[in-house]
């Protein structure tokens, strides 16, 4: 069975290339507006996937796997409720808050003496070694 071909529309110009340059500078500055509009608005969908991803089977089992115990994704439902009651709230108040989590959130790449990096090293992975952690030098 052959499907009857119809005229492609790509042999007509388009309404952008008939445009003037003038006018398709505009249009990319709206465009511009428009994705930085989009950035500030507040989704949650992405956290809605998180929560839901956390409890599929394969989730769950990796986590087993890996830590031994299974996730009870309470982290992704305080992130999925908070970003819930941030809709609620006007656009000064989301900016406001969401620019104080920034600046309250620790660097990843924060820089800390050696003795500070030992202390955090045995803080985190003492259960998998034997030996007592080292003295303090005093």
């Amino acid at each position: 069975m052959r499907l009857l071909s119809s005229p492609t529309l790509s042999s007509q110009p388009r309404l952008a290339e008939l445009a003037s340059p003038q006018t398709r500078m505009e249009d990319g500055k709206a465009e511009e507006e428009k994705t930085e509009a989009t950035r500030r608005r507040l989704s949650c969908t992405k956290c809605f996937d998180t929560l839901w991803f956390c409890y599929s089977p394969f989730h769950q089992m990796q986590q087993y796997y890996r830590h031994g115990e299974f996730d009870t994704c309470f982290a992704k439902w305080s992130s999925l409720y908070d970003c819930l009651n941030l809709k609620t709230k006007s656009l000064s108040q989301i900016e406001e808050i969401l620019e104080e989590r920034e600046k309250a959130k620790t660097h990843i790449w924060t820089h800390r003496t050696v003795e500070e990096a030992s202390e955090n090293w045995w803080r985190m992975y003492n259960h998998f070694v034997n030996v007592p952690p080292p003295e303090p030098d005093s």
